[in-house]
């Protein structure tokens, strides 16, 4: 049987109508299922303290990650049907970025409904943007695959993020490597080497990028950024076979 809104509103408690109606306002859709949305806001140090809570959103997360990747690959695919898979590849790794999830978290205004503990400052740690990627996989689980694409679209994509302006601008291969490895629990280093001046040119730089003690990229240059840099970029490309971005 339907239940109208306000009257649905009326079945929770005061603090869960004013949850509802946070939901309803970041998402833009009616929550069906609110348990999944409570729990996208539980980070898993509160289950550490608390066994009563069995549930976190790690789970969540993970799903919403993949959902989140999927949409805007989708969407790179359908807005630039000339470039190639590396343009593409790399464009959606600047977008998820772990930065911008957690910026886009931060606007959203998630850092007042998020359990955490201990209590602090957490708007310097992956705690927001992996909320945000929970509340993707509780979208999906609750309202299924056209609505959670719906809210990445038109509330996050559009609304938070200027992908001409991250199409135009430089990437630091580097930077989005190092979150790569921390989201995913792999260990990432370079190793970087100077040979000598010779008579026409500055010194050469010779980077390897290590992720999970195996060299995954290599790149020369002119300088050290340069040089590592480019193993970088090369080793975003050589992961993205292992485990999504």
């Amino acid at each position: 049987m339907f239940i109208p809104l306000f009257k649905s509103i009326k079945l929770f408690s005061r603090k869960g109508r004013k949850f509802y109606r946070f939901i309803n306002s970041i998402t833009g859709i009616r929550p069906g299922n609110t348990d999944l949305y409570h729990q996208a806001m539980v980070h898993k140090s509160v289950i550490r303290r608390n066994r009563r809570k069995a549930l976190n959103n790690e789970r969540l997360e993970y799903l919403g990650d993949a959902i989140l990747g999927a949409v805007v690959a989708q969407e790179l695919y359908l807005l630039y049907p000339k470039e190639d898979e590396g343009f593409l590849t790399k464009t959606r790794s600047r977008i998820v970025s772990r930065a911008n999830l957690n910026q886009i978290a931060l606007d959203m205004g998630l850092q007042e409904w998020i359990q955490f503990h201990p209590p602090g400052d957490i708007s310097q740690t992956h705690i927001l943007g992996d909320a945000l990627e929970a509340i993707i996989g509780a979208i999906f689980l609750d309202k299924g695959y056209g609505s959670s694409r719906k809210f990445i679209r038109n509330r996050i994509l559009t609304k938070y993020l200027d992908l001409k302006q991250i199409v135009e601008n430089d990437t630091n291969y580097k930077s989005i490597l190092i979150e790569w490895g921390q989201k995913n629990k792999r260990p990432v280093h370079f190793i970087t080497e100077e040979y000598p001046v010779t008579e026409d040119n500055g010194p050469v730089f010779i980077a390897r990028a290590i992720v999970n003690e195996k060299i995954s990229g290599m790149g020369t240059g002119n300088s050290k950024k340069e040089a590592e840099q480019k193993a970088a970029n090369e080793a975003l490309e050589n992961v993205q076979t292992e485990t999504p971005l």
